[in-house]
């Protein structure tokens, strides 16, 4: 596995469990500075913290080396004794996602991870810190017919508490995507409630996949013929995932951007834009006053290419070909919250999907599923 030099500087300086650094700042303690020099320690704590969860989806060994540190060094970054638990516990549970998917036939050989710090702001002795994390992992050959790579592009917040020492602890850390949580995030066995979007009765509504596998053969004409260019699909959707077409406006806030991108990529490959429609939900298209919210909304999305049959339902998600699309109701109450398209499929039958929110590519089914067990699936044939 290929570490990044500033993450091997920072196993011996970022991560140390604290001890006594809890107690109240003396009176007058100075209020700590934000220098650069600290920036760059949260960077390496960051960076970790981070490449540590990475690696336990690679290597065979035993969890918690990140919340076990123990040396001291100048400038160092403490993890703090909640935060250290709670991280033992993500790498336990990474390690358990490691094994899952090493029976169904999934592993890889390296990770990379890089993260970058993109503010920090600072109240009192307090320090919130917005990073950028940006990993690769390298698929293992098992069954010989799997991509090179998957890599996500994820957003983080982190908290710093500044100790009496002069030194900072990290006290906490959330991720602030939409959409399914990186293939690094441990197991969120009770995903959070979200109000389900109520379904006009005027549209028809998909059903839920099955998500066994190998699942049974369902052909589709991606050659000479074919409906769509579905090629163009997962080559524009490939070139985007990270690095966003600015002729488009991007969707960041809630909801996130996953269904404006998959309607790009489809747009790409032969989609045809409606602007009227005698429907609320009848019209498709992203113009200079704004898009509509079939283009932008999974669930409004669902119900157009449904209603319009520009899509049919699959009966298993196994039987996604390049673009297809998959969308996931992550506590099961109806209402869709996640998009994205497939851009390869293994010759074993293992669709690959690529995404907004967080920006992935070339995701595995396989580990989707691993990392959303509660979820329900919808799969469709474009």
């Amino acid at each position: 596995m290929r570490r990044t030099a500033l993450a091997a500087l920072s196993l011996s300086t970022a991560l140390l469990p604290l001890s006594t650094a809890n107690s109240a700042p003396a009176k007058g303690t100075p209020t700590p500075e934000v220098t650069a020099a600290t920036v760059n320690a949260f960077a390496r704590a960051a960076n970790t913290l981070f490449t540590d969860r990475t690696t336990a989806l690679v290597e065979d060994s035993p969890p918690g080396r990140t919340a076990s540190k123990t040396t001291g060094a100048p400038g160092a970054v403490r993890l703090a004794a909640a935060a250290a638990k709670t991280e033992a516990a993500a790498l336990a549970s990474l390690h358990d996602t490691r094994t899952r998917l090493a029976e169904t036939g999934e592993a890889y050989t390296g990770s990379d991870t890089e993260v970058t710090v993109d503010s920090v702001q600072v109240r009192g002795r307090t320090a919130t810190a917005q990073v950028t994390e940006d990993s690769t992992l390298t698929y293992a050959k098992i069954r010989g017919d799997e991509p090179d790579t998957t890599a996500f592009v994820a957003h983080h917040e982190l908290i710093f508490a500044a100790a009496p020492d002069g030194t900072w602890q990290l006290t906490g850390e959330r991720l602030t995507d939409q959409g399914p949580r990186p293939l690094n995030a441990p197991v969120q066995m009770a995903a959070p409630a979200v109000p389900a979007t109520a379904r006009p009765s005027d549209v028809i509504d998909a059903p839920r996949a099955a998500i066994t596998y190998p699942a049974p053969t369902r052909a589709k004409n991606l050659g000479t013929g074919a409906r769509y260019k579905y090629a163009a699909m997962a080559t524009y959707s490939e070139k985007h995932w990270k690095y966003y077409n600015s002729a488009y406006r991007q969707y960041g806030g809630d909801g996130g951007d996953c269904t404006n991108f998959l309607s790009q990529a489809l747009y790409a490959g032969g989609w045809k834009q409606v602007t009227k429609a005698g429907s609320e939900y009848g019209t498709w298209y992203s113009k200079a006053s704004g898009e509509s919210l079939t283009w932008i909304g999974v669930n409004e999305w669902s119900w157009f290419t449904q209603t319009a049959r520009r899509t049919t339902p699959l009966a298993n998600a196994y039987q996604m070909e390049i673009g297809d699309v998959l969308q996931l109701d992550f506590d099961k109450n109806g209402s869709k919250e996640h998009s994205m398209l497939t851009t390869y499929r293994s010759a074993s039958g293992v669709p690959y999907l690529t995404y907004h929110s967080a920006d992935t590519y070339r995701r595995s089914l396989t580990s989707l599923i691993a990392a959303n067990p509660k979820a329900a699936y919808y799969a469709y044939r474009s």
